[in-house]
């Protein structure tokens, strides 16, 4: 997950200094996205981690104190990084049925490219509860904010926005694991269709 040095900020609480330092810690976040999504957290080693960014071990502890700390960095990552990737993918969407669809599809096509984030994220409501809990929280928030904001355009509904923001992230949430983890049989175009066409339409039987 590429991404800018001010994606950085707060990853960990010794911050880079340096162009180089930033760069030593993407590499060590991307490691530790490999090796926590290969071998669990449990079985995952910080060595395993250094070896895999090629950095020896004392550079592991010059921006972490220990497993646990990278994992949580990693957790709030790789939340920041999809949001990102849906934003950024929805910014020009005409009006919000559109950024559902387009975003949608989005989620899904990054997941396929980084289908380690489900055993992370799954992980980390074990591991690290709080980040568990504040990633979806944070993707809640700035979900409901979206709706409400669309229903005063006049592109929604007006409604409850927080439960409809929670039943929207529990459908991407499961498109993702079925059609950009476990299998690729639809694209993430398709997917989003149907999906966007249940939540515009609902399932009630219309007259024609």
């Amino acid at each position: 997950m590429e991404k800018g040095p001010a994606t950085l900020t707060g990853m960990t609480g010794k911050a880079p200094r340096t162009a180089r330092g930033e760069k030593t810690l993407r590499r060590l976040l991307e490691a530790a996205a490999i090796e926590f999504g290969a071998r669990g957290y449990h079985e995952a080693a910080i060595t395993g981690i250094t070896q895999r960014a090629g950095v020896a071990l004392g550079t592991f502890y010059t921006y972490f104190e220990s497993k646990e700390e990278v994992f949580r960095a990693l957790v709030r990552d790789m939340s920041r990084g999809v949001r990102q990737h849906v934003a950024e993918a929805v910014k020009d969407a005409p009006d919000r049925l559109a950024a559902e669809r387009i975003g949608l599809a989005a989620f899904i096509a990054f997941v396929r490219q980084h289908r380690e984030l489900y055993r992370i994220i799954e992980e980390s409501q074990f591991v690290a509860p709080d980040a568990y809990r504040q990633h979806y929280l944070t993707f809640a928030d700035g979900y409901r904010r979206n709706l409400a904001a669309a229903a005063a355009r006049g592109e929604i509904v007006d409604g409850e926005d927080e439960p409809r923001a929670w039943a929207l992230i529990g459908m991407s949430v499961f498109l993702g694991m079925r059609y950009g983890v476990w299998d690729k049989d639809l694209s993430p175009a398709q997917v989003a269709d149907v999906a966007i066409d249940l939540v515009s339409e609902g399932l009630r039987k219309r007259s024609r």
